[in-house]
């Protein structure tokens, strides 16, 4: 009797130890990733190109800041003083309108924000959207695209513009493969 008494203690021991195990696995399991915007400005395609494959790493929705007056090769024209992109670049307050104002970030948990940098700093219109959408509880990671520039100084300015966002980190991304991009997200 004894015997049969420690075989039943057992398998009910074994059971609750089985049931405790499966429960554990579910709260895992309930854990959800979190929810990934992956907002980009692409004057010329570059940026658009490795935000698509953060997008594809990520599992992120795209979204594309467009401008309401797209810019044209003229107003890209560094060089010359009077190009739309040198007037809004020297002009602090300059927040060019967007195109898509409407759309719904409350549920997503992380945005990368992405962009080529313009005279060493993210493009004024980049300040239009983190000045539009509330992004006080996320966490912001930026990339950019560049020919010449860093990204420190961008995101140094956009961190001291914007202090109570929680900016996360930050990468240049040129040239960047889909390796590339794996790398910088495992870190």
């Amino acid at each position: 009797m004894k015997k049969i008494s420690l075989v039943l203690c057992g398998l009910v021991l074994m059971g609750m130890c089985a049931c405790a195990t499966k429960a554990k696995k579910e709260e895992v399991k309930e854990e959800k990733a979190p929810k990934t915007l992956v907002a980009y400005f692409s004057a010329t395609g570059t940026t658009q190109h490795v935000a698509a494959m953060i997008s594809e790493v990520t599992g992120g929705e795209l979204f594309a800041i467009c401008p309401e007056q797209p810019y044209t090769p003229e107003d890209l024209d560094w060089t010359n003083d009077k190009s739309r992109s040198t007037i809004e670049m020297n002009d602090p307050t300059s927040r060019p309108a967007m195109t898509d104002m409407k759309a719904d970030l409350n549920d997503y948990d992380v945005v990368f924000i992405g962009f080529p940098i313009w005279w060493d700093k993210a493009p004024t219109i980049i300040n239009t959207f983190i000045e539009h959408y509330n992004l006080a509880d996320k966490k912001i990671c930026v990339f950019a695209t560049s020919g010449s520039s860093e990204i420190t100084n961008a995101y140094s300015e956009l961190k001291k513009a914007y202090p109570a966002l929680q900016w996360v980190d930050a990468k240049l991304l040129n040239k960047a493969t889909v390796e590339d991009v794996k790398a910088w997200l495992n870190k």
